[in-house]
């Protein structure tokens, strides 16, 4: 089960069309070939995604697997 609290290297090696699924959201979590580091959540605040935007990220995720 995908949390908020995942890493983000973690949810693109367990989900990779995560990758492309993030980055229509709005959340690119590779740059230049590079993953940006650090958990699902803090990538989304940093973005200012809400905590119910987070949540409804995280539900559809799941959806996806």
């Amino acid at each position: 089960m995908i949390t908020k609290d995942i890493l983000v290297e973690d949810l693109v090696e367990e989900l990779p069309k995560a990758v492309l699924f993030l980055r229509e959201k709005g959340l690119v979590c590779i740059l230049c070939g590079e993953p940006v580091w650090g958990t699902l959540n803090e990538l989304a605040k940093s973005k200012n995604f809400s905590d119910a935007q987070i949540d409804e990220i995280v539900t559809q995720l799941n959806e996806l697997k």
